[in-house]
């Protein structure tokens, strides 16, 4: 029988590692967790796996973070993130990742999913392989939407996206346990950097960007 492929799971919420280990069920050997970019870099470099499941957002900088800093070249990358936004998908893709998914994928879905990057595949969730072909068009102006990002930080980002979708400031306190003031005072800095006047000029914003 062949080697089962060895995986590095990678998340900063433990429960949500443990249920992904229970999904896949034995059937891939997971080699090692990490829950931030420092840990996951010491465990690719130390163990080598044949697949990073590789959350987007982490402590310490980022999926696309350890992928810049691990050393292993063998290794591909399959990211498993809960956020679907264009700018994620994009951004993790240019930098290096063979694959996205988001968390409502099926453990049997993951399984595959994961064979298909570990044989040199290319593998997304349905909607968001839009992204990436629209990306490679031209369609999204990823130079852009990157600059433009680059000016906030990932605080702020939180707040633009939830302002964006419409919840008022009380409701964007409570979903990121922050107080109103500190929505408020996000709120001013994202108007600043990207140069709008209003909350209805930055749905429109990132609306064109495919950031909602």
């Amino acid at each position: 029988m062949a080697e089962p492929i060895r995986v590095v799971l990678v998340d900063d919420h433990a429960m949500f590692r443990a249920g992904v280990r229970s999904e896949l069920g034995g059937q891939v050997d997971v080699v090692a967790e990490a829950a931030d970019v420092d840990s996951a870099v010491a465990a690719v470099d130390a163990h080598r796996p044949d697949v990073v499941l590789l959350d987007v957002h982490l402590p310490g900088g980022g999926g696309v973070e350890v992928m810049r800093k691990a050393r292993s070249a063998e290794t591909r990358y399959l990211a498993l993130s809960v956020s679907d936004a264009a700018e994620d998908v994009i951004g993790t893709i240019r930098g290096g990742a063979r694959g996205y998914v988001t968390k409502t994928i099926t453990g049997p879905e993951l399984v595959a999913a994961i064979q298909r990057v570990a044989d040199g595949d290319a593998v997304f969730s349905p909607r968001l392989a839009g992204f990436v072909l629209d990306a490679f068009a031209g369609s999204i102006e990823v130079a852009d939407v990157d600059e433009d990002l680059d000016r906030l930080t990932e605080r702020e980002r939180e707040v633009m996206r939830l302002i964006a979708r419409g919840y008022a400031y009380k409701e964007v306190a409570k979903e990121l346990f922050i107080s109103i003031k500190t929505v408020e005072t996000h709120m001013s800095s994202v108007l600043r950097k990207l140069q709008l006047s209003s909350r209805h000029e930055l749905a429109r914003w990132a609306s064109d960007r495919r950031l909602l």
